[in-house]
């Protein structure tokens, strides 16, 4: 598996994040048009440390969709499975960022071309040409999509890829809550490396104890490897017995957090592809969280993510000033 072309081919959605940047003269709130969505931003990362990767999935032939090809073509992410879509426009979201840098998100996607990828658009050769196939469930919010998430999930296991998976809940874009339920359950079932939120695992468990969350994880789907995020309170892996814990580095320049989960599980991702998924130590957990964390932190302070996201001596060089 270690000659194959690519390390790590993503499905999922590609959009416009608009992201608040000032006020016009008349007091009226002005928005950047910021290349987004967590599957290019994980693998926009994982290409700045040197990994090569590629998308699968679906913008709309118009202005935005122009952008995002060249966007994502810029940081050198594979685009040969982008497909252009002559009818549907690209998908919109319009991002409102609390003081605290937590956001609120608004959606224009009914339709969005990102929820038409059909099955037989996706490239099957694609994904068994890489090492690593990561998914969310934005890509399963409607039936057609995710026939063809479910296609690739499938064909990227039969490949024998390590399959990774974060769902990324966005509440907004589904019809019912229990539909979300069930999509974030379906990935569950089918990953070997689980990047979930604090408020993710309260919406699948109703607790706070994250602990308990991963435990009942475990012992449920049996998923090699999980990680949580927690924001402020940092992050935590499970694997097999061990549980290890990481501080988050704070920043006080903070701009908004857009990104920081998609830079935290790419930065796992580039680990597990460099240390695999067998015999994992306390030291290896403890390492793999410390730089994910601080590349989360770094990408806070940065507008947009997919373009400025930390080289991995930025990052090194950002733990070594915090020690």
């Amino acid at each position: 598996m270690d000659k194959r072309l690519y390390d790590v081919t993503a499905l999922g959605e590609l959009l416009i994040d608009f992201t608040e940047n000032g006020t016009s003269a008349q007091g009226n709130p002005l928005m950047e048009a910021n290349p987004g969505g967590a599957p290019c931003n994980v693998l926009a990362m994982l290409t700045r440390l040197g990994k090569k990767t590629a998308f699968i999935g679906k913008v709309g032939k118009d202005m935005f969709g122009n952008q995002l090809k060249e966007a994502v073509e810029e940081t050198g992410i594979d685009t040969r499975n982008l497909v252009i879509d002559d009818t549907v426009h690209t998908t919109l979201a319009f991002v409102h960022t609390y003081p605290d840098g937590d956001r609120d998100f608004s959606f224009y996607r009914d339709p969005g071309a990102d929820m038409m990828l059909s099955r037989d658009e996706v490239q099957k050769d694609l994904i068994e040409s890489s090492r690593i196939f990561h998914f969310g469930t934005l890509s399963s919010t409607h039936e057609g999509v995710r026939e063809a998430t479910r296609y690739a999930i499938d064909v990227a296991r039969n490949a024998g890829c390590i399959i990774t998976f974060d769902p990324n809940l966005r509440e907004p874009l589904w019809k019912s809550l229990e539909d979300a339920r069930k999509e974030i359950e379906y990935g569950l079932t089918k990953c070997d490396v689980l990047k979930i939120s604090d408020n993710e695992v309260e919406f699948l468990f109703n607790t706070t104890d994250y602990d308990e969350g991963a435990r009942l994880l475990q012992e449920k789907y049996h998923i090699p490897l999980i990680l949580i995020t927690m924001g402020k309170d940092g992050s935590r892996a499970y694997y097999k017995d061990l549980c290890v814990s990481a501080d988050p580095f704070l920043q006080e320049h903070t701009i908004e957090t857009t990104g920081a989960g998609d830079t935290f599980c790419a930065s796992i991702l580039n680990y597990v592809l460099v240390h695999g998924l067998e015999g994992l130590t306390e030291e290896n957990l403890r390492e793999m969280l410390v730089f994910a964390n601080a590349a989360a932190s770094l990408i806070t302070t940065r507008k947009g993510a997919l373009r400025v996201m930390p080289t991995k001596e930025e990052v090194l060089s950002f733990i070594a000033s915090r020690s």
